[in-house]
């Protein structure tokens, strides 16, 4: 990484998981896969941090679920299901950071690349601000309210992040977690990356990285929104309309 990008990123604050300490990662949800993963959706992406700055979200707090689970467990696909039926936006922390990674004259394009080539998570204050441009920008658009945040928060930092940046700003109703084997998310991956998902994290050597960081800093968010009764925890093993059944199951805590 270049001396600016080091600059760039050391200037973001990042947190030492200092609370998960001795964390063992086969204590919860060790193993984990996926349905087939569906085409991304990009439609409200921003790609400009503070772009639409000006704009206003409703005067009613966005409603927020967090979709969380391993490489290849099935988010993508179930998000998918869950636009169709409920009406929510999907917004994918992973797609709105490629898409700046791409952005011509990005000046955190070469920082995204290191942070999701070698398995690494992006600063969460880079993270934050496209989540929340796409979703001011959502709601003017089309008075969409309702937002699954698929791959976010990721880590400690992440979440510390979202709390001093957006948590008085949205209601976060619960997290949905997709809960497969290691094994049949790595083939899942590996398949999409085979027939041209154009990611570049889709290989083996950075499908291992990207599970270590999923152990080491994803399960203790999990955990810790387990203690707040938040998590719901879904089997994503097999056909993704049995998985869906499970998630509606799921939807039907919620009232309008």
């Amino acid at each position: 990484m270049s001396t600016a990008l080091a600059s760039i990123a050391s200037s973001l604050s990042r947190k030492v998981l200092s609370n998960y300490v001795g964390h063992r990662p086969q204590i919860y949800f060790r193993s984990f896969t996926s349905c087939i993963l569906l085409p991304s959706i990009n439609k409200f992406s921003v790609t400009k941090p503070n772009q639409f700055k000006n704009l206003k979200m409703s005067s009613e707090k966005p409603k927020v679920i967090f979709v969380l689970g391993a490489p290849g467990a099935g988010k993508g696909t179930q998000c998918s299901n869950i636009v169709k039926t409920y009406g929510y936006a999907h917004l994918s922390a992973g797609d709105l950071l490629r898409e700046e990674r791409q952005r011509s004259g990005s000046e955190f394009g070469e920082l995204i690349e290191d942070c999701i080539v070698n398995g690494k998570i992006v600063p969460v204050a880079v993270t934050c601000s496209l989540l929340e441009n796409a979703m001011t920008k959502c709601f003017a658009e089309t008075g969409t309210n309702k937002f699954l945040i698929d791959g976010f928060p990721r880590n400690r930092d992440n979440l510390d992040g979202w709390t001093l940046q957006m948590s008085e700003k949205v209601d976060l109703q619960f997290v949905i977690v997709f809960d497969c084997t290691e094994e049949v998310c790595v083939e899942r991956c590996l398949k999409r990356g085979a027939a041209g998902s154009g990611r570049t994290d889709d290989n083996l050597e950075s499908l291992k990285k990207r599970f270590n960081t999923f152990y080491n800093d994803s399960l203790p968010i999990i955990e810790f929104y387990d203690a707040k009764n938040l998590v719901r925890k879904i089997n994503g093993v097999g056909d993704a309309d049995v998985v869906f059944e499970s998630v509606q199951k799921v939807f039907k805590e919620i009232k309008d």
